[in-house]
């Protein structure tokens, strides 16, 4: 099941937060179809948000296609984002954590590796166009 977070200093809505990991857990493969999303209820009282935010998510997700509520059930997972190669994750994960220890060992904290990431990341994808 998933587990979620709110960064409140992001500049991202909560609700949007929350929409954003279901689909990176769609796209990782570690939500299936089928899966159960946590209760509204659960969702608010851990990551102390409103429960309506819980719901303006889901019902963005259940816009989306990707999950459908069962009334007194639940919200399942009726869709997919996810690769059909997420088999060949596992080795890139290790490559990416073996970066990350080279990276700390050279002294960058954890905003300072997010930002070469990201900017690295950035400049790839702009070079690849």
């Amino acid at each position: 099941m998933i587990e979620f977070h709110i960064e409140p200093r992001s500049g991202v809505a909560p609700y949007l937060q929350l929409v954003h990991q279901v689909r990176q857990a769609l796209r990782l493969g570690l939500l299936h179809q089928g899966d159960r999303l946590p209760k509204v209820k659960d969702v608010a009282a851990k990551v102390a948000i409103n429960p309506n935010t819980v719901l303006k998510a889901y019902r963005q997700l259940e816009n989306e296609g990707l999950v459908s509520p069962k009334p007194g059930v639940g919200t399942f997972v009726t869709g997919t984002l996810g690769d059909p190669a997420t088999s060949e994750h596992e080795p890139l994960r290790q490559e990416l954590r073996r970066w990350l220890a080279s990276a700390r060992a050279a002294g960058l904290d954890q905003e300072s590796i997010e930002a070469l990431f990201l900017q690295t990341f950035r400049t790839t994808v702009e070079e690849e166009r």
